[in-house]
């Protein structure tokens, strides 16, 4: 059974570090009260860049927890101030008995009382690698598929750290968050990402990014 295992919320705030000043919400913190969700995300919480965050379809960055420990034996930090948990990729709920493998694309669960929906993969981005400070962990986390997945939320609710995460309904058992994952960042298949475009619960972000894949491909 998947649970929340971590709940985090966070506010814009400017950082600055040895690459120069940048400005976003990634360093979140723990909440361990119940907590209102809305259609655009948990109560408290906003994001910086609303160009590439914030829509309906990312109301709920989720990641595995077991991705956490595989990064730290990766990377070798299990005992060091670098070792990474949750939040450390800037996610909203970090949950258990979990990984891209096991979700897909238009789910629905019911999670304390409100319902959500798998939307997409999360694109890795550089802020991460930049809250992190390990080398190359962008591109790592491309190449392991360790991305995590959004949640659209259908009806807002109450959830809280330790709720369960019931299926509901799979209407598209063969999309699997990994297999979208492969698609873009491994072997890219352009018969199968124009089938995505027309799957009406994958994200609007998400087919853009196809299109502009599969417009690459065609001026090869």
């Amino acid at each position: 059974m998947t649970h929340i295992h971590t709940l985090l919320i966070g506010q814009p705030q400017t950082i600055t570090d040895k690459h120069g000043t940048w400005r976003s919400a990634i360093f979140r913190a723990p909440v361990a009260e119940p907590i209102q969700l809305e259609q655009r995300g948990l109560v408290g919480d906003q994001v910086a860049d609303t160009r590439n965050h914030g829509s309906l379809d990312q109301a709920v960055s989720c990641y595995p927890l077991r991705h956490y420990a595989e990064w730290n034996v990766g990377y070798g930090v299990e005992t060091t101030p670098k070792k990474l948990g949750p939040g450390s990729v800037g996610d909203n709920w970090t949950l258990t008995d979990i990984s891209e493998a096991d979700v897909c694309i238009g789910d629905i669960y019911q999670v304390g009382s409100a319902r959500v929906q798998v939307s997409q993969p999360r694109y890795p981005c550089l802020k991460q690698e930049r809250k992190t400070g390990l080398p190359d962990f962008l591109q790592c986390a491309m190449d392991t598929l360790r991305t995590g997945f959004y949640l659209r939320v259908l009806t807002p609710g109450i959830v809280q750290v330790g709720a369960e995460l019931v299926l509901e309904t799979r209407p598209h058992p063969d999309l699997s968050v990994h297999r979208l994952n492969a698609d873009i960042h491994h072997d890219s298949d352009p018969e199968f990402e124009r089938y995505l475009l027309d799957v009406p619960e994958l994200s609007a972000g998400w087919k853009r990014i196809l299109r502009i894949w599969l417009a690459k491909q065609a001026m090869r």
